[in-house]
């Protein structure tokens, strides 16, 4: 991971910038935007970089074990799910591939429109 550089007032979830190739880039922390408990990050912690509605951010995540393109015709809504306290909202849907479920976060969702605003404006 990258070095982050911390951004004073940022939202509870915003790590701070990165440098990428020139671009300055706002990291989220998605265990802190999620409502996670907080882990230790290890050599294994990594920064994937998304496009969300033209914004370009980076997200800590714990693990990458690999990346791939998913078919469109692999994707499946959200259920519904039996429990009312688990949220919904950020789950685009789930794929399967290779006999694995792979859950589709909503990145349009995991930032609200005021949260995007001020990233915009870092």
């Amino acid at each position: 991971m990258p070095a982050i550089t911390q951004i004073p007032n940022a939202p509870y979830f915003v790590e701070g910038v990165i440098n990428l190739r020139g671009k300055i880039i706002p990291v989220i922390d998605l265990r802190k935007r999620f409502g996670m408990s907080e882990i230790e990050r290890d050599k294994a912690t990594r920064i994937i970089v998304v496009d969300v509605d033209g914004l370009t951010v980076g997200m800590i995540v714990d693990l990458v074990m690999e990346v791939f393109r998913l078919q469109e015709a692999t994707l499946e809504p959200a259920p519904s799910m039996l429990n009312s306290e688990i949220d919904t909202a950020f789950i685009q849907g789930i794929a399967v591939k290779e006999e694995r479920l792979i859950i589709l976060l909503d990145l349009n969702r995991v930032l609200k429109g005021e949260e995007k605003e001020m990233l915009v404006n870092i």
